[in-house]
């Protein structure tokens, strides 16, 4: 039976300790550099999350305030990109999930075909119906003319309140 080998205790020390104090020369600058100097000046927010804040709506805006108005659409145009993002998402996963739950999909999707077709009603209340070139203030009378509508016949879709009741 052959022997262990052996370490030489005294050559293998000095090569560990030239070999930490080359990393020790070239790392702890670079690292003092990162934690000094690029992280405490780096923004805090992603570049791609872009957050925009919140303007009045145009029911706040006066009627000869025109930045106002453009504001009020600028914000109209990225709340219906966002919302229609959303609705592309939750499409997505109700798909995905037809296709991995198979054999009892129409039990274990059911609550994603739920979110979905919830989700598309609300897109389609605030959105549909007003056109390719669609603003912000037709979008505003279409929602104040649905909620006379929903104050004098009920909820849209349900039928008419019965009149004789009034």
């Amino acid at each position: 039976m052959e022997d262990p080998p052996q370490v030489i205790k005294g050559n293998g020390n000095a090569f560990f300790q030239f070999v930490r104090s080359v990393q020790n020369t070239i790392d702890r600058p670079i690292t003092w550099f990162r934690e000094s100097v690029v992280t405490p000046n780096r923004a805090d927010h992603v570049y791609y999350h872009q957050k925009f804040r919140r303007v009045p709506t145009i029911d706040q805006c006066y009627t000869d305030d025109m930045v106002c108005h453009f504001e009020a659409q600028q914000q109209f145009n990225r709340d219906k990109l966002v919302d229609g993002e959303i609705i592309q998402l939750v499409r997505q996963r109700y798909k995905e999930c037809l296709v991995m739950e198979a054999p009892d999909q129409t039990r274990k999707c059911a609550k994603l075909k739920e979110d979905f077709l919830k989700a598309s009603e609300n897109y389609s209340m605030k959105y549909s119906d007003l056109g390719p070139h669609n603003n912000v203030r037709d979008a505003y009378q279409k929602q104040k003319h649905r909620m006379l509508w929903e104050r004098r016949h009920g909820k849209v879709g349900t039928g008419m309140k019965d009149q004789n009741a009034l």
